[in-house]
């Protein structure tokens, strides 16, 4: 039986519209070019919305044959179009904005940054790169010893590749949770450590996670003083980072974790990153994350006895919930619960006997959700 809490939220007033202003056409005032209304035969041509747009050189939208220089996109440059990035060499390459796909082609000894990719993010023939990467789906094939900080909406594959490691993202820069909306990203549905392996080789094993307390400057560093990314205000502090840090599939210190699941609201985000800070600061650690909608029948699936009362909070918007773990953690997130978020919509784990079950129901309905 799981705690849970609600109050009911007030409703904000629509915003006006703005109306743009009705504009007429003016007659020339000067006598010799004025023009005999209704004799004008010369009619300008008519402009379609296609003739408007901006003429795209490909030359913006890629990076190429590049050897020992810090290149890269500021935000604002890409806005969502896709990009390519090959042959480069001993490259600090950094993209801060948001793109449709991402390739990268027979890179090596590379320092990669890459925002958020709607999209895929494609690495092939690639070797010795360190990288920070947030996407829908990652693949890599035929590299050597990629080392990557992953955000990942599915689960990644690798194919042919031997050497790789992964660890959880950890980046901050003003934009980026911005870039995350627009590339329709969620900072909860991480999956980065539950990778694929699409060509295993029996008695070997081709990819890894890294240590925990990895830093990700030892890996790729901030953008040099003297560069034009001297201006992008970058934090590689795990608190900072705007996507959770998470143990992810690394084995658990304890056998007792809790489920805390936020029901849709006006501050459903900040909530769960307020939970997260409350938790680890008391000792626990966030072990998962993830965000999904929820029909009434799931519901019942997931929260069994307490779905009759959960059932009407999930019509306002998809869910978030995360996974704590630690010796004492159900009797803690239920406190921090009725002392932090109080009247808040949210779901508990009441019992530290049946709190793994919780967690259990959940997150395999929400990786059956999303096709994990």
């Amino acid at each position: 039986m799981g705690c849970f809490f609600s109050k009911k939220s007030k409703r904000k007033s629509p915003e006006k519209e703005e109306r743009a202003p009705t504009t007429t056409s003016a007659e020339t005032a000067s006598t010799g070019n004025a023009v005999p209304l209704g004799n004008n035969s010369e009619e300008a041509p008519k402009q379609y919305s296609w003739d408007k747009r901006e003429k795209v050189d490909p030359k913006d939208y890629m990076l190429t044959g590049l050897k020992d220089v810090t290149v890269g996109r500021l935000p604002g440059k890409l806005n969502g179009q896709q990009f390519v990035i090959q042959e480069c060499e001993n490259c600090n390459i950094y993209v801060f904005d948001h793109s449709a796909t991402i390739t990268i082609d027979d890179c090596v000894n590379c320092r990669i940054v890459l925002g958020p990719v709607k999209g895929s993010v494609f690495f092939r023939d690639c070797k010795d790169i360190k990288c920070v990467v947030a996407c829908q789906q990652f693949r890599t094939r035929d590299c050597k010893k990629l080392e990557v900080f992953l955000c990942c909406a599915t689960q990644p594959i690798i194919e042919s590749s031997t050497g790789m490691k992964f660890g959880c993202f950890q980046y901050y820069y003003p934009e980026l949770a911005f870039h995350f909306k627009d590339a329709g990203l969620s900072i909860f549905n991480n999956n980065w450590s539950n990778i694929h392996d699409f060509t295993p080789v029996s008695g070997e094993t081709n990819w890894s996670l890294m240590p925990e307390d990895s830093p990700v400057l030892d890996f790729v560093p901030a953008p040099d003083p003297e560069s034009d990314f001297k201006s992008v205000r970058v934090s590689t502090d795990p608190a900072r980072s705007i996507v959770p840090l998470t143990k992810g599939g690394r084995y658990k210190d304890s056998e007792e974790s809790c489920l805390f699941v936020f029901f849709a609201g006006e501050y459903t985000t900040a909530n769960a990153r307020k939970l997260i800070d409350e938790a680890t600061a008391k000792g626990f650690v966030l072990i998962q994350t993830k965000e999904v909608s929820m029909r009434p029948e799931d519901v019942k699936r997931v929260f069994q006895r307490d779905a009759d009362d959960l059932t009407e909070w999930i019509t306002k918007g998809p869910v978030i919930a995360l996974e704590m773990n630690g010796d004492g953690v159900v009797e803690a997130c239920k406190n921090i619960a009725s002392e932090v978020f109080s009247g808040t919509k949210l779901f508990v784990s009441d019992n530290k006997n049946t709190s793994s079950q919780d967690v259990d129901n959940f997150f395999n309905f929400a990786d059956m959700q999303m096709g994990l």
